[in-house]
């Protein structure tokens, strides 16, 4: 008894009945004490992750626009996790109604401090009172987005007795109405109680509300665009599905997909430095296992330096379904350096294959189980004009020792995936040799009993 959600549901539920608009509303409800929202609306309901709220109602609103949205979220949930998606959508502009229930604590989650949590106040992980040393201040956040330009409408209302329901029923009324005209965002600030979170009988807690959040929080209207805000356009019509190949700048056709008469699986990890096409490698093979009919996956690990540090990538290829993009225990590893192949060595499945971008494979490296393809593919490709062709010339060694994919798909791959007419030119040229340098070099290859051949 005496929570601020059940007196804001019934004024929310009202303003949507009297407006005319159940039908149309969507509610978006994340973690907290509005996560059973679609228990109590007889609306249309989106559940969301922890914060995202009104990034979940951006995407509802803007694919159907139509709509009446309504993000409902706590303090703990809009002004904590979900603080930088809050920001971009009122910046934005975004023609949603944020309600957002405000009563300086964490309440589903057992009383810890949120980011209203007053000055002094005492919470489970402030036993002694917030600290603004440690801690900081407690957060204004119609304060805070009324700096914004975009927003048209905030207001800070609370629920701390009659007379401030009546004010807070006529507020949650003007949320709605301002997106069923088609003005931009709206966001209405409800100072809550919670009783049983703060250990107080009901009448306490809207004293409580009364006499102390309103003056850390003020109440009123901190943003008002509401005569001055035009209706928000309409946004462009998406375009026509065969047009979409045009509008990417793609090519729409797929080579005939041949038909797939023996079971594929293959893991494929490729690493190496970055820079040296690794995640250009993975997409060709992704692109070409899917024009020819394979199910594919790819899956892209790198650091934050342009060129150098550390890249690779998971490559599943398969005439199964993918059950995941993830190859811990890969098949074939594509290693163009030496700390890679280190790296991912040892997960190498026994029986798979290993291509090394060196002169000799290093001792610490062998192993009697997998086949090692070892070439310097980096000088290969400098013999043909650029030794950063090396992974092409690698892919060529790899469709010749392995023959799973036809030449087709791969030069689809290829043209799709390399714009330069140049460097279209090279990669194909790299390719023949990766091919030619499997069978110039037999030496090179080792067998699963670890024999040189």
């Amino acid at each position: 008894p005496g929570c601020g959600h059940g007196i804001t549901h019934k004024l929310i539920a009202r303003a949507v009945e009297e407006l005319g608009v159940q039908d149309r509303t969507v509610m978006v409800s994340p973690v907290g004490c509005s996560v059973f929202a679609y228990y109590y609306f007889d609306v249309g309901n989106v559940q969301a992750a922890h914060g995202r709220a009104s990034a979940v109602a951006t995407a509802v609103k803007r694919s159907r626009p139509e709509a009446v949205v309504i993000s409902y979220q706590g303090d703990g949930d809009l002004a904590a996790i979900g603080s930088a998606e809050i920001l971009h959508a009122a910046n934005r502009g975004e023609p949603i109604t944020v309600f957002f229930l405000n009563n300086a604590i964490y309440g589903m989650t057992g009383g810890q401090m949120a980011p209203t949590t007053l000055v002094g106040q005492k919470s489970t992980t402030t036993p002694f009172g917030r600290d603004v040393w440690n801690e900081g201040y407690p957060m204004r956040v119609c304060e805070l987005l009324s700096t914004l330009e975009a927003p048209v409408y905030l207001e800070r209302v609370a629920l701390g007795g009659a007379k401030q329901i009546l004010a807070a029923a006529k507020a949650i009324r003007k949320g709605v109405e301002n997106q069923v005209q088609g003005l931009g965002f709206t966001l209405i600030e409800i100072l809550s109680p919670c009783p049983t979170i703060w250990k107080q009988n009901p009448v306490d807690a809207q004293h409580y509300v009364r006499d102390e959040l309103t003056k850390h929080f003020p109440l009123g209207v901190y943003k008002d665009r509401t005569v001055t805000a035009a209706p928000r356009p309409a946004p462009p019509a998406p375009p026509e599905l065969a047009a979409i190949p045009t509008v990417l700048e793609t090519d729409d056709t797929l080579p005939p997909s041949p038909a797939q008469t023996e079971a594929t699986d293959l893991r494929i990890r490729v690493a190496g430095f970055g820079g040296q096409g690794v995640l250009m490698l993975g997409e060709v093979l992704a692109e070409a296992g899917l024009a020819a009919g394979l199910n594919v996956s790819w899956l892209p690990s790198y650091g934050p330096e342009m060129r150098s540090g550390t890249s690779n990538c998971h490559v599943r290829l398969s005439t199964r379904p993918v059950d995941s993009p993830l190859v811990t225990r890969p098949n074939v590893l594509l290693a163009l350096n030496e700390p890679s192949l280190e790296k991912f060595i040892g997960a190498v499945e026994p029986g798979g294959w290993v291509f090394y971008n060196g002169i000799q494979l290093p001792e610490d490296a062998r192993r009697p189980d997998v086949r090692f393809v070892v070439q310097p593919f980096a000088q290969l490709a400098d013999s043909l004009g650029d030794a950063r062709a090396a992974n092409i010339v690698m892919l060529g060694a790899l469709l010749e020792a392995t023959g799973f994919l036809p030449p087709e798909p791969i030069d689809h791959a290829l043209s799709h995936k390399v714009k330069s007419a140049r460097w279209l030119e090279l990669d194909r040229l790299a390719l023949l040799k990766g091919r030619e340098a499997y069978h110039a070099s037999p030496a090179r290859i080792v067998t699963p009993e670890g024999a040189l051949a």
